[in-house]
């Protein structure tokens, strides 16, 4: 049974349109011209963008400090995009072609040269994944920089309670002021990764602002396997073994069979690394994995020239004795290839290259790197993040149910949609409330 709904740790949302009141105005209240509710890939990027456009604006961040989940992603080096950014590499269920203009609008060549001019050094990994070769609180820096040489403005410890809406825009009660905004941005992200953060207090405030929300459900996750069957048991016994590998996924959500081909890990509850942490966005309960040990190899064809050593043997040139005595079936495995049938020699090659597990489950949100569900995206414009149910306020990142693939794509879509709503917020809007002047990025209050 999967261990991923609300009543195994799931986010409960609030019923849509039920929030708390915010008192009227009160003296001392801040007003800007747009209001970013959260600090992390998205919201920054917005910010930057919506502040060089001269307007007012101010993020809020429940955190002690900006970019928590950015600092740690990567291994703390910040896979921030990949060489090849499509529409299909986005799990989006409401509408899969959702992404596709604010993907158009940044290709990834854009982003590389921004995160250069901050002189910030790079590298390209396999798969054309794109890290920054120095930590990754070097980039939260340079967007913070970025964001204060424009005049926006950051306030810390802000843990925002309601958002209502109000003559001439928007109020929001972070518990020690009362802000008001013509417009307000969500970026507060998923309930993913608690530990760094993550939250499902922006997906309560989406839904009490009338807004529908898909569940979450963790994604780049481990997969666990069960400990009641006789292969989950032995694999489950692999813990630490890593190498090569080919997954196939022939029922993924999207009804349509998917490949990858990464890095395998076994561990002491199943299974994760990159290809498993990959395949976990498009799994669902029930479906069956397919592994293929050796990809490129063609372990049949070994077997018919193996002679009188066994398979055990000759298998444990390219694989650990440890996996080959859990997935080969024991009595032709040790027998000498000469004698083995050719069903039984086909027997022994499917084990190695077409191994079927079923998990039982995912490591959960606690664990996952990201997570689908959040804001139905036909609620939404695509071409400029802007709810088509309340007007001046836009949703980005993770709030949104968009998830990308493991290898930097879901960062990119941070940069990509806080971007295009930073660029569409008060679009065509007469004059401004606050003055333009650059701060310190942590003088809000």
């Amino acid at each position: 049974m999967s261990n991923d709904g609300p009543a195994n740790g799931g986010p409960a949302i609030a019923a849509r349109g039920r929030q708390p009141r915010i008192p009227g105005a009160e003296a001392g209240a801040g007003r800007v011209d747009v209001l970013i509710l959260g600090a992390g890939a998205a919201g920054l990027a917005c910010a930057c963008e919506a502040s060089r456009r001269g307007l007012g604006v101010l993020l809020l961040e429940r955190g002690r400090s900006p970019g928590r989940k950015l600092s740690a992603c990567g291994g703390g080096r910040a896979n921030f995009s990949n060489r090849s950014v499509t529409p299909e590499d986005y799990l989006c269920r409401s509408d899969a072609a959702f992404c596709r203009h604010a993907l158009a609008s940044l290709p990834p060549e854009r982003v590389l040269r921004r995160i250069q001019g901050w002189r910030l050094p790079v590298e390209e990994r396999d798969h054309g994944r794109l890290f920054l070769k120095v930590p990754a609180i070097r980039l939260v820096r340079a967007l913070e920089d970025e964001c204060a040489a424009h005049g926006c403005r950051l306030a810390c410890g802000a843990e925002v309670r309601a958002v209502q809406r109000e003559d001439g825009g928007f109020a929001v009660d972070d518990g020690k002021r009362i802000w008001r905004a013509r417009a307000v941005v969500l970026a507060l992200g998923s309930p993913a990764c608690p530990a760094l953060g993550g939250s499902a207090a922006g997906w309560r405030i989406a839904a009490a602002l009338g807004h529908t929300l898909t569940p979450a459900r963790p994604a780049l996750v481990p997969l666990r396997l069960p400990e009641v069957t006789p292969l989950g048991a032995a694999l489950r016994g692999l813990a630490g073994i890593s190498l090569p590998a080919r997954l196939t996924l022939a029922h993924a959500v999207e009804g349509k069979t998917r490949i990858w081909e990464d890095d395998l890990l076994f561990t002491h509850t199943g299974l994760s690394g990159p290809l498993v942490l990959g395949a976990s966005l498009f799994w669902r309960d029930g479906h069956a994995l397919e592994l293929d040990l050796l990809p490129g190899q063609d372990t049949e064809a070994l077997l018919d020239v193996g002679g009188a050593r066994t398979p055990r043997a000759l298998l444990r040139r390219f694989l650990p004795q440890r996996l080959l005595d859990a997935v080969l079936p024991p009595e032709p495995a040790r027998r000498k290839c000469a004698e083995l049938s050719r069903q039984a020699r086909r027997q022994l090659a499917a084990a190695v290259h077409a191994l079927r597990v079923t998990p039982s489950g995912t490591g959960g949100l606690d664990r996952a790197e990201a997570c689908s569900g959040g804001v139905d995206t036909g609620e939404v414009d695509p071409r400029t993040m802007e709810s088509r149910l309340i007007p001046g306020l836009h949703i980005v990142g993770e709030m949104l149910d968009v998830t990308g693939r493991l290898g930097g794509y879901n960062l990119h879509w941070a940069w990509a949609s806080g971007i295009r709503a930073g660029r569409s917020v008060l679009a065509g809007a007469e004059g401004r409330l606050t003055g333009r002047k650059t701060a310190s990025p942590r003088t809000a209050r």
